[in-house]
């Protein structure tokens, strides 16, 4: 028989069976469709031999007013700037009240058995926590001590524990040796902003369990006396609902903490409306020098202790997560739910000065101090605040649903005025805001249901706000993107698009997107432009994945043949997985980052890492492979595979067994080899197994294949495996003939 041409559409098509998807391709990795036939993707490779410390999930592309470039990178612990293939660390130390970095003069003690050293600031509470960072400055090593102080001046340690409010442990660099007090060391601590924690997950132990937010449903009473010093019997008014043995709040509790007139008391003993055997202080309270008669005693038996996990959580703890955007040559970087910091790239000291807190003056702040996120507004230049304070000054006033915005030009400044545009507004539908971008004459926000467009339109109202579309909310901040006035987004119950109308997006691999990814991780979804390929990609996690492990693309270009579910495309290669993405704008290649729980990063260097893992900086779209920070090349492999197709003659397609005796390979750009497989099934419902003498390893210089292939349904499979190798494959033809029907 003559050569058969059997043609494939772009994309991936999941929603069919492999016999329904009729000249579709069911399955990819590392592959996407350009011209309407798949290619392997291109290669990326490592920026720099340094790696950062923790997981980046944003990235801003700057450009001073001298020409200069710079990539703002914001990791869970660190807000990094790249420049001239060199890093730069710029993250804002902890601020007081009044918007100054924060410096707390300490002890520290050194000891002859382990690397632990023990800091102390005395009388002043620190507020730190394991894993939180701090820099040391103007140290120097205990009396006889064989450290010097350069093991610790200058230099950025993590918090390995907190025995007390007062102290901290850190890790030594090298072991002490010294014979002297070992105890009499002084520094300054000065501690990190606290983004947030690496993977979202929900909330455990003190905070969020019991113990951490709720007393209803528990027994009370009320002190039916006075409680002083180191009492071992408490008197109630009325114990009977308390059980004979167990652990009772003595105080009151609020706006999820306790007072510091508070303690946890241990008894032993119930009998007559009083606890006996009583222990004070438990848990990590403090007893006050009198509790009044008539204070409220909490039943807390049941309730998790400080330092004890709870079983489960309907808490959500966000990651950390940051907000960058360009102020002309500043950059604006805020911490999700956290304060807001600038960083001005047209200084000569740059490179060494740190982000600040954004402030009115050092006096007072105008400005909210608690934001999920923020976006500097491109023509009116507006300094907006999403899901912000209603008291500037007060974190605890933050409203999820509320916006603000700066004076135009102005972006420390808030203060509403019939002579300025400042101005604030909250939205209906939903519980929080959930990510905001700019697209042509709009700002588009959403909520976790809605969607909301942003419009300046001058005063007295500055911006106008319209709803225009429900149920359609965003899944994480970053989940969203934006290219040629149209956004593009994941929710979770489906993919849009809006082009000034909300849209679904016909998607022929929703189910297999949505039937595994774990929306309660949505906040470390990201989303990329690469408008190279015209593809926008979302990195995403799984259940049971901790961290994003698959990627799904949609083609947003025009195709040679298009189809009414859209061209898409998927993956799971580990080395693919982004944390986050920034175009090709002021860099001819797109940036990303990859993350590796399992590894230490290098950049900044910490004292004590443990657990932080490291981001690589990727330039993409370059080569064939992936290029590491060390030098080394990792194969990067792909593979695209087709439905079952089946021979089609007058008694119909499937009727009779197909023979295949050869086929002619047809690939353009071929680098390498390539290797094509072929497999039959006599069934749709059967495995399909492979051909006689598949795999077949294709060159450029390969004519045509034989082969002996024999089934009523066959499919086709093109990969790679080895390094350097890179291929576009074209059409497939093939010597097809009835074999009879059984």
């Amino acid at each position: 028989m003559a050569l058969q041409q059997i043609k494939f559409a772009p994309g991936v098509d999941k929603q069919d069976t492999s016999v329904g998807a009729v000249g579709r391709w069911i399955d990819s990795d590392n592959v996407r469709f350009r011209y309407g036939l798949p290619e392997k993707v291109g290669g990326w490779q490592s920026l720099l031999p340094d790696t950062i410390v923790g997981v980046a999930r944003k990235m801003l592309p700057l450009v001073d007013n001298t020409g200069n470039r710079y990539v703002a990178i914001g990791t869970d612990k660190f807000l990094i700037i790249y420049f001239e293939g060199q890093l730069y660390d710029i993250t804002p130390f902890d601020t007081n009240s009044l918007g100054v970095a924060i410096s707390l003069p300490a002890t520290f003690a050194t000891n002859l058995t382990d690397t632990s050293v023990t800091v102390s600031t005395g009388a002043t509470l620190h507020g730190l926590q394991a894993g939180d960072i701090v820099f040391l400055d103007a140290a120097v090593t205990p009396s006889g001590s064989s450290l010097p102080n350069s093991d610790f001046d200058d230099l950025i340690f993590q918090v390995i524990s907190v025995p007390t409010d007062t102290t901290f442990t850190i890790t030594s660099p090298t072991q002490e040796t010294g014979g002297g007090t070992l105890t009499d060391g002084s520094c300054n601590v000065k501690p990190y902003a606290v983004v947030g924690p690496a993977a979202q997950t929900y909330g455990y132990g003190f905070g969020v369990g019991n113990f951490g937010g709720t007393v209803q449903g528990s027994a009370t009473s009320t002190l039916n006396g006075p409680i002083v010093a180191a009492a071992a019997t408490i008197t109630l008014l009325d114990s009977t609902s308390f059980p004979l043995t167990g652990t009772v709040l003595i105080g009151n509790f609020s706006g999820g903490s306790y007072a510091t007139t508070s303690e946890l008391v241990t008894y032993t003993g119930n009998v007559a409306n009083q606890l006996t055997g009583c222990v004070r202080s438990q848990f990590g309270t403090t007893a006050p020098v009198t509790t009044p008669t008539s204070t409220t005693v909490t039943n807390a038996t049941d309730w998790t202790q400080w330092g004890d996990p709870v079983a489960a959580s309907t808490i959500t703890l966000e990651p950390g997560l940051w907000s960058l955007s360009s102020f002309g040559q500043v950059l604006v970087a805020t911490i999700a739910n956290g304060k807001t910091f600038t960083w001005n790239s047209g200084i000569a000291a740059r490179l060494s000065t740190r982000a600040a807190q954004l402030t009115t003056s050092y006096n007072t702040i105008d400005n909210p101090t608690a934001s999920r996120l923020t976006l500097i507004s491109p023509t009116t230049r507006h300094l907006i605040h999403f899901g912000t304070t209603d008291t500037n000054s007060d974190a605890s006033t933050q409203d999820n649903m509320l916006i603000k915005f700066s004076e135009q030009e102005d972006i420390d400044s808030y203060t509403i005025l019939a002579t300025n545009t400042a101005g604030s507004q909250r939205l209906q539908d939903g519980t929080k805001i959930m990510g905001a971008l700019t697209a042509k004459e709009n700002i588009l926000v959403w909520t976790d249901n809605a969607l909301y467009t942003m419009k300046f339109v001058g005063a007295p109202f500055t911006f106008g706000f319209e709803q225009v579309g429900t149920n359609c909310g965003l899944i994480g901040k970053n989940a969203a993107i934006e290219i040629d006035g149209v956004a593009y987004w994941m929710s979770n119950n489906g993919l849009f698009s809006f082009d000034g109308t909300v849209n679904t997006l016909p998607c022929s691999v929703e189910d297999y997107v949505y039937d595994e990814i774990d929306t309660t991780k949505g906040q470390q979804i990201n989303a990329g432009i690469n408008n190279l390929f015209t593809e926008v990609t979302w990195w995403y996690p799984t259940s049971g994945s901790e961290f994003n492990n698959r990627y799904v693309v949609y083609n947003y270009g025009t195709t040679n043949t298009p189809t009414p579910m859209g061209n898409w495309y998927t993956g799971v290669n580990t080395n693919s997985i982004r944390t986050a993405w920034i175009d090709s704008l002021i860099y001819p290649r797109p940036y990303a980052t990859s993350f590796n729980d399992s590894s230490t990063g290098s950049f900044p260097a910490v004292g004590g890492e443990t657990g932080l893992g490291q981001t690589v900086l990727f330039e993409q779209e370059v080569g064939t492979d992936q290029v590491n920070p060390n030098g080394s090349t990792t194969v990067l492999t792909s593979f695209v595979e087709s439905f079952d197709f089946a021979l089609q003659t007058d008694q119909g397609i499937g009727e009779y067994f197909l023979s295949m005796g050869r086929f002619l390979p047809n690939f353009k750009n071929l680098i390498g080899n390539a290797i094509i497989n072929i497999s039959v099934t006599p069934f749709p419902a059967q495995a399909n197994t492979d051909s006689t003498y598949s795999p077949f390893t294709i060159d450029s210089t390969t004519t045509y294949v034989s082969t002996r292939a024999r089934g009523r349904y066959a499919a086709l499979k093109i990969e790679n495996t080895g390094l350097g190798q890179s291929w576009r494959f074209g059409t497939f033809q093939a010597d097809l003939k009835p074999d009879g029907r059984r």
